[in-house]
């Protein structure tokens, strides 16, 4: 009986040992996928939302590049404005890869977002991007402050994807949006 019980605790301790190896394994890839992209980093702080625009712009391409030394890589989505191509920055690839952007080539589009200079070259920081008519098909930051969606709850960022309606009904059910961790 003593061996039954040792036997089994002996697999018991594997299983354990072997599910906390995982759960470390998982949290450090995720911990190196976010490198650079949490809320406070260099990268972020470029988001500046006192210099928040618009631009209508014609959709080219979405790629894969790394931002900023040391950064995971993002997806960026090329435009055409005028005669001018420009990058626009949208996430970390392992929050929306390039190929999860449904947009056509020469396909008119809206960004909103903000211009900053990143390794010396000017780039659009996009919170999210419309098309015409008023379509909103990415969002990846909030327009009021630009909290990067990759950093929210997943509550929070269902909340923020619904439809101003949706959030008005909700609301007038007594329901609010989830907390932040500021709030």
């Amino acid at each position: 009986m003593k061996n039954r019980h040792h036997r089994f605790a002996k697999i018991a301790i594997t299983i354990c040992a072997a599910v906390f190896v995982l759960c470390n394994f998982g949290a450090a890839e995720e911990k190196k996928d976010m490198q650079g992209w949490e809320e406070d980093s260099p990268y972020n702080k470029h988001y500046d939302v006192r210099e928040y625009e618009k631009i209508k712009a014609w959709f080219l391409r979405a790629k894969e590049v790394i931002p900023m030394p040391g950064m995971s890589p993002a997806t960026v989505v090329e435009v055409l404005e005028g005669a001018e191509v420009i990058e626009v920055h949208l996430c970390p690839t392992w929050y929306r890869k390039p190929s999860d952007i449904k947009l056509k080539k020469n396909e008119r589009i809206k960004v909103k977002g903000v211009w900053a200079e990143i390794n010396g070259k000017d780039v659009f920081m996009a919170s999210k991007i419309k098309k015409d008519p008023n379509t909103d098909i990415i969002k990846v930051r909030l327009t009021k402050d630009g909290t990067p969606f990759w950093t929210m709850t997943p509550e929070q960022v269902a909340w923020e994807t619904l439809s101003d309606e949706e959030k008005e009904a909700r609301m007038a059910k007594g329901e609010g949006p989830p907390q932040t961790k500021s709030q």
